[in-house]
């Protein structure tokens, strides 16, 4: 007989099991409450034309995610890490910057505004109201207060229902994006699991969708302690294929977009190597033979985004769950870094 000790759940994923099952709430509260502030950040994008997205890990996964959309909508925009800023830094002059952090008392937030003092275009994106972030600068502020769990999870989607607040108020149309919030889609990842059970790491990968790759490759290594990472589909493209066997598995992003027939090269090529390949897709376009597809309505952008990262969060943690036997529990990381 197999005993409890053997089969209880870890806490940790019991933490992040408890915020997944309020992110979809969360962030339409979030999306609901936020309209001053996201009128202000609009109207310094309108003044600008420029954006500054700086965070730090699942912070600046957002900021990459967002970054083609605030592209899309003619701002020049670019996401760097908060940590790179600081000692490369971009010129702030005829910028809106826009700061995110989960926590708000990140090293690097305090840090950089203790060097810059800031600006009057100069925005914070956090899930604490009563953070050092949110106390300095005008911020976003996301529903249902901090993340508990280690791994970003709740806080992704959040953060990116803050960006539609935004992205709406600069005449998106948000129906779609808030269509995958309110009637979430639930396929299996079993098959998924199933395809990397036997791989010793995992290498993710999208086009215009990269910014969830990134995300997903961090909570893989954050809760797998496996060095999981993540390469723009070009990127992979060019040399690192050479490490691709049965023993790395390839986790690709596909959306409704006119980079789809670029990830369907990749999946094609990486299955050509043996590696296992797992393929998000809301391209609308049939699988790819010899690769595993989670399929999704046909979507793109924030409404791929909110339709695909629940099920990779899934993924990830039953990932996690199958190689650790504390997952979710970090053992040489805090969950707000204080320290650069």
């Amino acid at each position: 007989m197999t005993s409890t000790m053997e089969t209880a759940r870890p806490t940790g994923l019991i933490a992040i099991d408890r915020e997944m099952a309020r992110q979809h709430a969360d962030a339409l509260a979030s999306f609901d409450s936020t309209r001053e502030t996201a009128q202000a950040i609009a109207a310094s994008l309108k003044k600008t034309g420029r954006l500054l997205l700086l965070g730090m890990g699942g912070s600046h996964a957002v900021g990459r995610a967002v970054e083609p959309l605030y592209r899309a909508t003619g701002i020049d925009a670019i996401a760097l890490p908060l940590s790179e800023q600081l000692g490369q830094p971009l010129t702030l002059d005829g910028r809106t910057v826009m700061i995110t952090s989960q926590s708000g008392e990140s090293a690097e937030v305090v840090r950089w505004f203790s060097e810059t003092g800031g600006s009057p275009d100069t925005f914070g994106l956090t899930l604490e109201g009563g953070s050092f972030l949110a106390r300095t600068a005008p911020s976003l502020v996301g529903a249902g207060g901090t993340e508990l769990a280690f791994a970003a999870t709740r806080s992704l989607t959040v953060s990116f229902a803050l960006h539609l607040r935004v992205l709406a108020t600069l005449g998106v149309d948000p129906s779609a994006a808030l269509g995958a919030l309110i009637a979430p889609e639930t396929p299996s990842i079993d098959p998924a699991l199933t395809a990397l059970s036997t791989v010793a790491t995992v290498v993710t990968s999208g086009r215009r969708l990269q910014g969830l790759a990134e995300a997903l490759a961090l909570g893989l290594t954050e809760l797998s302690r496996r060095p999981c990472f993540s390469l723009e589909g070009g990127q992979l493209r060019h040399g690192p294929m050479e490490m691709l066997d049965p023993s790395i598995g390839v986790v690709l992003f596909k959306g409704e977009d006119s980079t789809a027939s670029l990830v369907t090269a990749m999946a094609v090529s990486a299955v050509e190597t043996g590696a296992p390949v797992v393929i998000f897709d809301a391209s609308g376009e049939d699988p790819v033979a010899g690769a595993v597809t989670i399929a999704f309505m046909p979507a793109s952008g924030l409404a791929a985004i909110f339709a695909m990262l629940p099920a990779a969060q899934r993924l990830m943690i039953a990932f996690a769950n199958a190689r650790v036997d504390n997952a979710g529990t970090p053992v040489r990381s805090t969950k707000i870094t204080r320290s650069e």
